[in-house]
């Protein structure tokens, strides 16, 4: 008969007991290595912040307030995305399952949420140039960046190691949420307080950086952290689903079912199939295993890819605007609204897999090339009268162009980058 299989009893206890370990950092090498249920927990938390942002976004697009919904969604939505990465990396090298680690986890939950709730308030003070409103906002930021304060203090006095490491994040972090909660007593406008959150941002994204030059780094898991990014690409497609209910719905609501609204329907749909197909192409987990040393701009930038994969829900909010009648800008400025999100979205997955395979392939710029002329042959034929519906259509055809380049030839050219990458 076959042995038994051998059982880690600190796996087994992880699942039956919940008492206090010492923080000392998991092997990145662990095999079978997956994301946790506490871990998707907090990913739903993103899900309100990403509607809430959404929805703003939406609502002042369709208004014809542009420029301050896209100073207003960056603003928003990076705090909501660089408070998951540092969660996510952390959690990847450092997760003990312990009572501690899980409530410290379930502060930074309520932090999200707490953060969502002030987003309102942020767009309207933004939109009308008024004091910056982020009192709320930055509140649930604070106790997000807190929880994971203590998580460090932890570290650095559990895991000699990594010591200097964890001493210099919790000094950062702290350094950081002073100057957060200083921009809520200076009564400036955005503007106003832009060279300072400029200092913030570059404080929040260097600090990692100079941190992890520090013995070897932290020991996080390639695989465990590519599929956290990809369950939070996933997470924020929903925005993309969510958009689209809402402007088949208004259309369902203002003239019941009909053609066009099976198009929305269609299209939206479509075009979150299409995104989610063109993401996992992407090689990270192998990639990230073989050269650790490329995780930083790697996981940078799926900051604005993240940003943009969320906009595009909204555009399908505006489409939900413009359909009930209570938009200025009309189909053209509902197809931008999502076709934009999709091009900016598409250059940062092709420049992420160059970054990643260490190359620069013209296959992938003449794929980006066709994309932007499904994108523009969307925006022309709606500025010709085509209607919303069918304009959606070909713009859910654009990441087709991948899809197809990919299968037919590229996957050619992925094997021989890999090939040489992983050499």
């Amino acid at each position: 008969m076959n042995a038994a299989p051998e059982v880690n009893n600190e796996t087994l206890g992880r699942g039956t007991q919940h008492r206090l370990r010492r923080m000392v950092g998991r092997s990145p090498n662990e095999s079978h290595r997956s994301a946790t249920p506490l871990e998707l927990l907090f990913d739903l938390t993103l899900v309100v912040a990403f509607a809430q942002a959404g929805r703003e976004t939406a609502h002042l697009i369709a208004e014809g307030h542009v420029g301050s919904a896209i100073v207003a969604f960056a603003f928003v939505v990076f705090a909501v995305i660089w408070a998951w990465i540092n969660f996510s990396w952390f959690a990847s090298a450092y997760d003990t399952d312990d009572w501690f680690y899980r409530v410290t986890t379930m502060v930074q939950m309520t932090g999200v949420l707490v953060l969502a709730l002030g987003i309102p308030d942020v767009f309207e003070s933004i939109d009308r140039g008024e004091q910056l409103n982020n009192t709320v906002v930055v509140a649930g930021y604070v106790v997000m960046r807190v929880a994971m304060l203590a998580q460090w203090i932890r570290v650095a006095i559990q895991d000699p190691k990594h010591r200097r490491i964890a001493v210099a994040y919790a000094f950062t972090i702290t350094i950081a949420q002073v100057g957060w909660t200083s921009t809520l007593f200076l009564g400036l406008s955005l503007a106003g307080v832009t060279p300072l959150l400029v200092i913030l941002y570059g404080i929040e994204l260097v600090a990692p950086v100079l941190a992890e030059r520090r013995a070897g780094g932290t020991p996080w898991h390639p695989h465990h952290i590519a599929e956290r990014y990809g369950l939070l690409v996933i997470i924020t497609l929903g925005e993309g689903i969510l958009g689209t209910i809402a402007a088949v719905s208004a259309l369902v609501s203002k003239v019941g079912w009909s053609s066009e609204a099976v198009l929305v329907a269609v299209a939206g749909t479509g075009l979150t199939f299409g995104l989610w197909w063109n993401y996992f192409i992407l090689p990270s987990a192998e990639v990230l295993e073989r050269h650790r040393e490329r995780s930083f701009a790697w996981g940078y930038g799926h900051i604005p890819l993240l940003a943009a994969i969320a906009a595009v829900g909204a555009g399908m909010h505006v489409a939900a605007y413009v359909v009930e009648g209570e938009a200025t800008i009309g189909v053209v400025g509902a197809v931008l609204a999502t076709a934009i999100p999709v091009a900016v979205g598409t250059l940062t997955f092709i420049v992420l897999y160059s970054f990643l395979v260490r190359g620069f392939d013209l296959f992938h710029a003449a794929l980006f090339v066709g994309t932007l002329a499904v994108l523009g042959l969307a925006v022309f034929l709606a500025a010709n009268g085509l209607t919303l519906g069918w304009s959606l259509i070909v713009v859910m055809l654009s990441p087709v162009v991948t899809i197809v380049g990919f299968e037919a030839v590229g996957h050619r050219h992925m094997a021989a980058a890999l090939e040489r990458t992983l050499a």
